[in-house]
């Protein structure tokens, strides 16, 4: 058997509804299965949704329903990489809503206070442009940035 590695993911009560969330949001995502508590426990009673495992962008994750005290932090955070300012948006919009936040430079929280790094391929083609001073002007730009704007990334990247 292959050792394999998941995302896990602590939740207050809302596991479920992130969950589905993030699989409709993303391409190459689904909801594997939905865990019920067998008995009651701290943060709930038996029957309650406990844990959901879940698929999104081909990658596994897990979240549970444990309760509050375990908030998340801008210390974990993930990031999609996404192709034009559309696909950028998109998501952008979509985490923001509903009591999410725009942070800064590509960041956001969705509404339930996950970190996500929405990065257009331009920002990262920009800052790995080998000559030095094409990187630093992407990088200078994005820093003025909250939501990545990709042609204004392309514009500092050939000097416009």
């Amino acid at each position: 058997m292959a050792t394999a590695i998941k995302t896990f993911l602590w939740f207050d009560r809302d596991a479920e509804a992130a969950a589905t969330f993030y699989t409709a949001l993303f391409p190459d995502s689904r909801v594997d299965s939905v865990h019920r508590a067998p008995g009651d426990y701290p943060a709930g009673s038996a029957g309650d949704v406990l844990t959901v495992e879940f698929t999104v962008l081909g990658r596994p994750f897990v979240a549970m329903n444990g309760g509050p005290g375990h908030p998340f932090t801008d210390a974990i955070s993930l990031t999609v990489e996404t192709e034009d300012q559309a696909e950028t948006d998109r998501y952008w919009d979509a985490m923001t809503a509903e009591g999410g936040a725009e942070i800064m430079c590509g960041w956001c929280r969705d509404r339930w206070g996950l970190s996500w790094q929405i990065t257009p391929r331009a920002l990262l083609d920009g800052m790995a442009d080998p000559d030095p001073a094409a990187a630093k002007r992407v990088f200078e730009a994005m820093m003025g940035m909250v939501r990545i704007d990709v042609a204004a990334i392309e514009a500092a990247r050939a000097e416009r």
